[in-house]
């Protein structure tokens, strides 16, 4: 029987190997945006804790889009918590951005018609729940339009999906090739 190409991207999204800091599994994806679509998510922990999450949602249209200008679309949306002091920064919105560019130029991920959105969220609590702790985050909304044409091609779009995870957790990326050990803990390894 003949795979449809869809399903055998999702396949390769299925067996994709992850950075040991991401927790990522397979969520209900949007029905009616296309054809086919997967929708997966992430958990990001940085020291022990949760640093950030994400979304990413490939949909795929066999006839095309013209609005996509393609058959393909991924969509995603990143959420990290930062520092006030980088919240405060009136270039975050820019540098928040050019993770997700360079990430995708790193990996060659060949793609086009990207478009989206940086935002940075500050909270301060008040009244009854003013012992709360102040937080900030960024977040990133995105789209792009990936040229998939073999199922390896999405391969290059998920590493830099994981890669603007984890720098907007402000986790170190990795260099090409290199796969980072689990960390440590104290008494684990024998002598």
């Amino acid at each position: 029987m003949q795979f449809r190409l869809f399903d055998q991207v999702a396949d390769a999204v299925a067996t994709t190997a992850w950075r040991p800091e991401l927790s990522v599994e397979d969520i209900p994806a949007p029905r009616k945006m296309a054809p086919y679509a997967l929708a997966i998510q992430a958990d990001v922990t940085a020291a022990g804790a949760d640093a950030g999450s994400g979304r990413l949602v490939l949909l795929h249209d066999p006839d095309g889009n013209a609005t996509w200008d393609g058959d393909f679309r991924c969509v995603v949306y990143v959420r990290a918590d930062i520092e006030r002091d980088l919240a405060e920064d009136p270039l975050l919105a820019d540098v928040g951005w050019s993770w997700l560019t360079d990430a995708l130029d790193r990996n060659d991920a060949c793609y086009r018609a990207a478009s989206g959105t940086v935002t940075v969220v500050s909270n301060k609590s008040f009244g009854t729940i003013a012992t709360d702790p102040s937080s900030c985050d960024v977040e990133l909304r995105a789209s792009w339009t990936p040229d998939i044409d073999e199922p390896a091609d999405v391969a290059g779009h998920l590493a830099a999906w994981s890669d603007l995870l984890c720098e907007a957790a402000g986790l170190e990326l990795l260099p090409a090739g290199v796969v980072r050990l689990a960390e440590r803990r104290a008494g684990s390894w024998e002598r």
